[in-house]
């Protein structure tokens, strides 16, 4: 069973589509429907049960793909390891950012990285937290960004905890309280971000804590156009403080939630078990140098 063909197969059922899947892998959609096709044969099963332009998985398929990914992990932690037997001053650093709190948080630990290991190679993926983690699952990445919790599967280690704040006008009757329990929200619209960043779940999960569905009226993935929609008088926004006090607005203010947990804990993650390179554990080191008390 050729790795190349699992390779596809996984992708084609991560990406959504065979077409999706070729510009992943760098061939074609035909390269990729024969790898498929490859590996049906070889097993003896359909692997995904092809209707029109969609394609879901089989049982079998199920089955191929959870033990495929971890195939394809395994991989990478070995070339990570024979990487490691050229010493430090070679390698490669595989790391996944949140596009929240990345500017202040990391951005400046780039340079320092660079300075102390000036031969390694840094690779950034940009996604939200919950697609970061499908990467980090696939051992596409050496460590990533996300909020806490995170599943059993990894290891983290925390950089920063920080109070999540409402975004309300400053006319708002709301906006001139110290904090704001979540429930007196739930008759206003929100505004929250794409549907891959983990930072929704939080927000939901405390609305339905509280006994109520919020209504979306907008979703995006820029920091900016999400204050902008809030001053706008669209919806409620939801942001870490540390994220929303550095962008004042006059015409806005940031009213803590109360609950207990509504806080944004991001850390460093990585698979449990996994083997993590000379280059990221120096990572994860630097982190916790810059960051020692969060």
């Amino acid at each position: 069973m050729e790795l190349r063909s699992l390779r596809a197969f996984v992708e084609v059922v991560r990406q959504g589509g065979f077409s999706q899947a070729a510009r992943t892998v760098f061939t074609t959609q035909s390269a990729v429907s024969k790898a498929v096709r490859q590996l049906e044969a070889e097993i003896g099963m359909p692997v995904l049960d092809r209707v029109g332009h969609r394609s879901t998985l089989t049982a079998a398929g199920e089955i191929v793909f959870r033990r495929a990914t971890r195939m394809l992990a395994q991989r990478e932690d070995m070339l990570a390891e024979l990487e490691d037997l050229r010493g430090l001053g070679r390698g490669l650093l595989r790391l996944g950012l949140p596009p929240v709190g990345s500017s202040t948080l990391f951005a400046p630990l780039f340079a320092v990285y660079r300075h102390r290991y000036p031969q390694i190679d840094i690779r950034l993926l940009e996604h939200g937290s919950n697609r970061l983690e499908e990467i980090l699952r696939a051992g596409e990445i050496d460590l990533g960004a996300s909020l806490l919790p995170v599943s059993d599967e990894f290891e983290w280690q925390i950089v920063r905890r920080e109070p999540l704040v409402a975004l309300l006008p400053v006319q708002h009757p709301l906006a001139q309280k110290d904090t704001i329990q979540t429930v007196e929200l739930k008759d206003m619209p929100f505004v929250l971000f794409e549907s891959g960043f983990a930072l929704n779940r939080i927000i939901l999960d405390l609305c339905r804590r509280q006994g109520f569905e919020p209504e979306v009226v907008a979703r995006s993935s820029q920091i900016d156009f999400i204050i902008a929609l809030a001053v706008a008088e669209l919806g409620v926004a939801f942001m870490p403080r540390l994220i929303a006090e550095q962008r004042p607005n006059d015409r806005i203010r940031y009213v803590p939630l109360a609950e207990p947990d509504a806080y944004w804990d991001i850390a460093m993650i990585w698979r449990r078990g996994a083997y993590l390179s000379h280059a990221a554990k120096a990572w994860l080191d630097l982190v916790k140098e810059t960051h020692p008390s969060d």
